[in-house]
């Protein structure tokens, strides 16, 4: 193994040599010549000993592309393949340019700094470098718990990023907005008001069938999901869940199935604008043409659970209705609901003076002294 200097027309050159045996004893060798520098001349060399440790079975630290390579292969066996292929498009854009031919272990805590909060500045939404750095240190430590690294490079990196903006319809605007639709026989009302009683996505509400409703017990089977990309796939958490119906709703699907006569096995009709994923466009625009808060269709979910919540429903309930896996999410549409400071003020040590409270208010006169 050797790095050899010579000249051709009086130019120096480089010639990088590198020999020895594979694990079955076979002779293995690599040479390349008109090497034009003594940097390229290394990292030539650099990559031939990489690939003889390999043939030689021994350990070798993977670089960021191949461990990426891996981890989708496997994320393929257990997760959504929309869920992969967002893992596979977001780190390909922005984090293999930078790592790809690096080895795990030289990736620092400062570089991932730097890739988050230097190289993806006003990439555009603020909230893609939250999501590039989730996906990350997912990588980083499935490698930790793989024992290849000792310690994920990712730890201790705090992004914070303004919350979300999640509307919601408040219950005379729900009235409203069911009403409205009735009314004028809009198309997604069925859709609307389905999603309104059950919290159901937009998928899970997609591929509803009729075997899915069990009207003895009064309950909905929620075990599937349809996404444009990879059709009737299992939910967003991979797990079957049962959603209670109310009587309301109990005796809408009645008459919905006896109306239908059973001429399809889906619940709701698979509208063209559903399929091409603009249910949120439809129903933001009937929102503003009958004047309530512009939601998208999304948010009648997010409707459905601030709506229980505050109303006292248990979180475990909620969580196990709506399918969320992690307490933090139902969290954050406690607080949306208010249902955590409810009463709060009611507790202040103080009062206002009578006038004030029996609506006799008076204001200074800014002259007087």
């Amino acid at each position: 193994m050797a790095i050899k200097e010579y000249f051709v027309k009086g130019k120096k050159c480089y010639e990088v040599y590198v020999g020895g045996f594979d694990s079955a004893g076979r002779r293995w060798q690599r040479r390349k010549c008109k090497i034009e520098s003594r940097i390229k001349a290394e990292k030539i060399e650099f990559e031939f000993k990489r690939e003889l440790a390999q043939r030689r079975e021994a350990d070798v630290m993977p670089r960021w592309a191949e461990w990426l390579d891996e981890c989708v292969r496997r994320m393929k066996l257990n997760m959504q393949p929309r869920t992969v292929e967002g893992y596979e498009g977001q780190l390909a854009k922005w984090v293999t340019p930078n790592w790809g031919a690096l080895e795990l272990d030289k990736i620092t805590k400062a570089q991932v700094h730097s890739l988050i909060f230097e190289h993806m500045a006003g990439c555009g939404s603020p909230y893609t470098p939250r999501k590039v750095y989730k996906m990350t240190a997912r990588v980083f430590q499935m490698a930790v718990e793989e024992g290849i690294l000792a310690r994920n490079p990712c730890v201790g990196i705090r992004l914070r990023v303004p919350e979300a903006e999640q509307k919601v319809l408040s219950n005379p605007e729900v009235e409203i907005f069911l009403k409205e639709a009735q009314t004028v026989r809009h198309r997604f009302f069925p859709v609307w008001f389905i999603a309104l009683k059950t919290g159901m996505r937009s998928g899970e509400l997609l591929a509803l069938t009729w075997s899915d409703i069990d009207f003895d017990t009064k309950t909905i089977k929620v075990a599937r999901q349809w996404t444009s990309k990879t059709g009737f796939t299992t939910t967003k958490t991979q797990k079957t869940r049962v959603v209670p119906i109310s009587e309301d709703l109990l005796r809408f699907l009645k008459a919905r199935k006896i109306k239908e006569r059973s001429q399809s096995d889906f619940v709701l009709p698979h509208l063209e604008e559903w399929l091409r994923g603009e249910q949120a466009k439809v129903t933001r625009e009937f929102c503003l043409s009958i004047g309530i808060t512009p939601i998208k269709f999304h948010d009648l979910r997010a409707t459905f659970i601030t709506n229980l919540l505050a109303r006292g429903v248990s979180l475990a309930q909620v969580m196990s209705v709506v399918g969320h896996s992690q307490l933090k999410t139902t969290n954050g549409y406690l607080r949306k609901a208010g249902v955590e400071v409810q009463g709060v003020t009611d507790q202040l040590g103080y009062q206002l003076p009578d006038e004030v409270a029996e609506g006799k208010i008076y204001f200074i006169n800014r002259d007087q002294k």
